[in-house]
């Protein structure tokens, strides 16, 4: 019998409203849980105010997203090692299962280098949690391309445990998503679902409104062996109203089920 795979709500997708309004669409909703993005919002870094609203709401915390943003580099601690123990905490006490990680900047240079062997040992010191490392993408201009990650923004070129496969980030790199999957194989941990058209930009669109085999790569999860939650992480904050925004979010939610239901041919 295939597994039901939960789709949960990032809670960046509710930005800029704060992280308590995630659990709230999400219960309203029908998700199957929330990922809690880590940022300046304090309610996000709190272990008791989140176990609150996991109570009040009902929907479980199933993945945390550590403070791995340029923005996010003072939350915490300015030491990445402590940023990232501090998620991997978290999401201990959430009981969550998967802490999704950046690859290192290019300047964090000490971190970069001991990027594999310090998640391996975290994954000792935290076992039942997966640190799944994210593909990134380069930043594009005119007639040149920089590579602002170290080793790069595809971390399967340096090999890890566990990944997080983000489709957005996929469409602002111009990589194949089903090859891309295929190159994780059996380290597919979790799916940021997201959409893009191949811009030089990050775009978390409603998965739908890209160019991007979104339906394609859920329908294939269930072949693939995948054990993971896929996330729903669109951009709603040039919505115009909370009742667009719940439309949006709705709508992945929709796209997600629907896709995830039809297994490959």
């Amino acid at each position: 019998m295939s597994r039901q795979v939960p789709v949960l709500l990032s809670t960046s997708s509710v930005f800029p409203e704060p992280t308590a309004a995630g659990f709230e669409m999400a219960a309203q909703l029908g998700y199957d849980g929330v990922e809690v993005m880590v940022w300046s919002d304090a309610v996000s870094q709190d272990a008791g105010a989140l176990a609150g609203l996991v109570k009040h709401y009902g929907v479980p915390v199933r993945s945390v997203h550590a403070p791995c943003l340029m923005v996010t580099q003072r939350v915490w601690s300015p030491d990445p090692w402590v940023r990232l123990r501090m998620a991997a905490e978290l999401a201990r006490t959430l009981e969550a299962d998967v802490v999704v990680v950046h690859p290192p900047f290019a300047w964090q240079r000490d971190y970069a280098r001991t990027f594999s062997s310090g998640l391996l040992r975290l994954g000792r010191e935290f076992p039942g949690i997966r640190f799944a490392v994210e593909n990134m993408f380069p930043l594009r201009g005119v007639g040149r391309e920089f590579v602002p990650y170290a080793p790069g923004w595809d971390p399967t070129l340096t090999g890890f445990d566990a990944y997080t496969l983000d489709l957005s980030h996929c469409a602002a790199s111009r990589t194949d998503v089903i090859a891309l999957a295929d190159t994780m194989a059996g380290n597919l941990a979790h799916v940021h679902l997201g959409d893009g058209s191949g811009k030089a930009r990050d775009e978390h669109l409603v998965p739908g409104r890209g160019t991007m085999p979104c339906a394609q790569l859920l329908a294939s999860l269930d072949a693939r062996g995948f054990t993971g939650a896929v996330a729903v992480e669109v951009g709603t904050r040039k919505a115009g109203s909370r009742s667009e925004r719940e439309a949006d979010l709705a709508e992945s939610l929709r796209f997600a089920r629907q896709h995830l239901a039809v297994p490959v041919a």
